[in-house]
């Protein structure tokens, strides 16, 4: 699992049947710690209705294609699972999504 936030969208007009109707985003994964941009953007599956700017959980491989509604039937190596409210580590909140 990665965190990451959303920063853009992917439009693919053809596209495998099983991805008609689902929404693909880009992550920029985020260092645990930092919150500062670390390693190479993803694009991810929409599991469930994120949006830009959102800070989210990013599951890969084999457990990405195990996120409810999806059923191990869509062809995908990542996709989006949760959207962060809050990060603590050892009792600091190191993220908080603002209430705005």
């Amino acid at each position: 699992m990665i965190l990451g936030r959303v920063v853009g969208t992917v439009v693919a007009t053809r596209k495998d049947v099983a991805l008609t109707g689902r929404k693909l985003l880009v992550v920029q994964p985020l260092d645990i710690i930092s919150f500062e941009n670390t390693g190479t953007a993803v694009v991810a599956l929409d599991a469930i209705g994120a949006g830009e700017g959102e800070v989210v959980m990013v599951v890969g491989g084999s457990s990405a294609r195990l996120a409810e509604g999806l059923a191990n039937k869509v062809p995908t190596d990542n996709s989006i699972t949760a959207i962060i409210d809050t990060v603590q580590i050892m009792g600091t909140t190191v993220f908080a999504k603002s209430s705005s």
